[in-house]
């Protein structure tokens, strides 16, 4: 199964691993990862070596993160590069760790990648646009064909 290390700024990565444990339940072979204030780019990498060393690489491993170019991103550039099984996805939202969670076991690191960047999209919607676009559906349903 492939290792998910969450890393984000403050303690949001404990928070949303708390999140999709309540709807999941617990989850094996995850690390939620913090940055705080006051910590630089080398106790995050610390942080990601000893979250590592706990983890059972040997599938691969998928960094999830908030921001594509912060610091938890940047340090795992670092580690990702010099491995084939492993990638970053930045932006990490409930729905796309919820949809990784249950489709690592049976995925490749490039699938679940792009597994997690497909929910992490659908995710995001508004009200208004969502109701809208089920009225039209629905009103094309009801349309005859002469």
């Amino acid at each position: 199964m492939i290792a998910i290390v969450v890393g984000t700024h403050g303690k949001f990565s404990q928070e949303l691993l708390k999140t999709t444990e309540l709807i999941l339940g617990k989850q094996e072979n995850v690390v939620a990862i913090t940055f705080l204030p006051g910590e630089g780019a080398d106790d995050l990498m610390k942080k990601y070596e000893a979250g590592m060393k706990s983890l059972k690489c040997d599938d691969g491993v998928l960094f999830m993160v908030d921001l594509f170019g912060g610091s938890p991103f940047n340090v795992a550039s670092r580690i990702v590069p010099k491995e084939d099984a492993m990638d970053i996805v930045s932006g990490i939202n409930i729905p796309m760790l919820l949809d990784v969670f249950y489709a690592r076991k049976d995925s490749t690191i490039g699938e679940l990648a792009q597994i997690a960047i497909s929910a992490g999209k659908l995710g995001i919607k508004s009200l208004k646009e969502t109701l809208k676009s089920s009225k039209d559906n629905e009103n094309n349903s009801n349309e005859k064909v002469l």
